[in-house]
């Protein structure tokens, strides 16, 4: 541990540098390629497209994104036994860049769910270790703990900003989406030779520790426990093939659906179980609970910027500004550009307030609260036109986006922080993970929800979701000082 005094990365021990730069260039490969995915899936094929419906496509991409955080109950249990943080990250890297090349290839759905499989794995093994090993930079009672989350989240949004401008700028002088897609395998390789070269001086030994090491016998058993989960899962894709009576993509949706609730329910339950857990522990546990929920339904808000209102921003947009026409990709840089300009100041403001700033669990109300006002907002376009067909201001979605992500600052970079501290110490990197999952629980009800979101439906679509957030924010805030008796001495 770096002694607080030290000036080094913005005061900040100078690892979180390398972990901020291969997290920027992890986040350019995946944003940027996010952002032309659903044009892509939807775009006809003799345009450069699959021609799928933008049912199915927001579907896919729904599901795409729960799977990829789901994941990372994979590469949380590889840290936490076998590989330890550090090797996870590197092969996670690894597939990550592979799987960008695949999409790159000429090879229609075939490529672009081969493509799918290698990144929701490599995303898996990286993602939640990265933040894993930010938090072994700091001791868990250093006031600097959510400051660093802050920059080093910040990091992950400079990425995430100017990959849609590169991609799209790319996929639209060459008139080809794979062009766009070779630019974010090249984004993922460059953060691998940073993480590489860097991390050797700055990271020391932090993540290099496998927390809970896999015992020889157990090592004998995994092969059939991997057996029966591969097993589980397919017996549950045809019990609801039986039930709804023919195989499709819905099939798989509903199975992802189901998977995103049960999986969080089951490492919950096994870690409050484990002897491993101690009573401090399993108290701080059950306080992580709500906050875990109260994440799902601000992330159903916030992954919406990929799906929902990115078809608003191609369909019910006035794209020509000025004379230029924008590039509906492009609103996918408010969400980062937003957050880049916020991380410093909520930093700061956390900093500043020292033990005088609000209670996680208060923060996590605030950031809900905002959220769901994001959605509410875009009621408005809606129903001062009195029709959901004339094209409307791209300022509509430039505050929603901004709202959104006051939010964020309240939740996902505090919420990292928090689950480093309430964790587990047998189940640090997994409860990582977990956290991860309440993405992946919220994009799978996603699936489902984001295939109500039409014309006709809109104005509805955004009053209900946006209240009941709210409703749910107003709530936490109340029980706040409970849960934090629960919490244990934790901030």
């Amino acid at each position: 541990m770096d002694d607080q005094k030290t000036k080094t990365f913005f005061g900040h021990p100078r690892g979180l540098a390398t972990l901020f730069f291969t997290e920027f260039w992890e986040r350019f490969s995946y944003y940027g390629m996010r952002a032309i995915l659903i044009y892509y899936m939807y775009t006809q094929v003799t345009d450069g497209g699959l021609g799928f419906s933008q049912s199915t496509a927001t579907a896919i991409m729904s599901i795409y994104g729960s799977l990829v955080y789901m994941s990372g109950v994979i590469g949380g249990w590889a840290a936490d036994r076998v590989l330890g943080p550090r090797r996870t990250i590197f092969y996670g890297g690894f597939l990550i860049m592979c799987g960008h090349i695949v999409l790159a290839l000429p090879f229609g759905a075939t490529a672009l769910f081969v493509s799918m499989a290698l990144i929701i794995l490599g995303t898996g093994f990286l993602k939640p270790n990265v933040s894993n090993v930010v938090g072994d930079l700091y001791d868990t009672q250093d006031k600097r703990r959510d400051a660093g989350f802050s920059i080093f989240y910040m990091g992950i949004n400079l990425g995430a900003f100017i990959a849609p401008f590169v991609v799209s700028g790319v996929q639209g002088a060459a008139n080809s989406f794979h062009a766009g897609f070779a630019v974010a395998a090249f984004g993922m390789a460059a953060g691998l030779i940073v993480y590489v070269i860097t991390g050797k001086t700055y990271l020391k030994d932090a993540g290099k520790q496998i927390p809970n090491p896999l015992s020889k016998e157990e090592t004998g058993k995994l092969i059939w426990y991997a057996l029966a989960i591969v097993a589980g899962i397919g017996l549950l894709i045809a019990l609801i093939a039986f039930a709804t009576g023919n195989f499709s993509i819905n099939t798989v949706i509903l199975a992802v659906t189901i998977l995103g609730v049960v999986i969080p329910l089951a490492y919950f339950v096994t870690m409050a179980r484990s002897k491993k857990t101690t009573s401090d522990e399993r108290s701080r546990l059950y306080a992580y609970v709500p906050l875990f929920l109260i994440a799902v339904l601000f992330w159903m808000i916030e992954e919406q910027g990929s799906t929902t209102l990115a078809i608003f921003a191609a369909e019910r947009t006035q794209l020509d500004v000025f004379g230029h026409t924008l590039n509906p990709a492009n609103f996918q840089s408010l969400n980062p550009v937003f957050i880049i300009i916020l991380s410093p100041v909520f930093a700061w403001i956390w900093t500043k307030l020292g033990d005088r700033q609000p209670s996680t669990p208060k923060k996590f109300a605030l950031g809900l609260f905002f959220a769901g006002l994001s959605f509410v907002i875009m009621m408005f376009p809606g129903i001062i036109n009195g029709n959901t067909t004339t094209l409307v201001s791209p300022l509509w979605l430039v505050a929603s986006f901004f709202i959104c992500i006051v939010g964020e600052m309240c939740i996902s970079p505090v919420g990292l922080s928090a689950t480093t501290k309430l964790a587990p110490a047998a189940f640090s990197s997994q409860t990582m993970s977990l956290w991860f999952l309440s993405d992946a629980m919220a994009q799978a009800f996603n699936a489902q929800a984001t295939q109500f979101f039409s014309a006709d439906t809109e104005v509805v679509y955004f009053a209900i979701t946006g209240f009941v957030a709210i409703a749910f924010a107003i709530l936490l805030y109340l029980f706040s000082p409970l849960l934090k008796k629960y919490m244990r001495g934790i901030d």
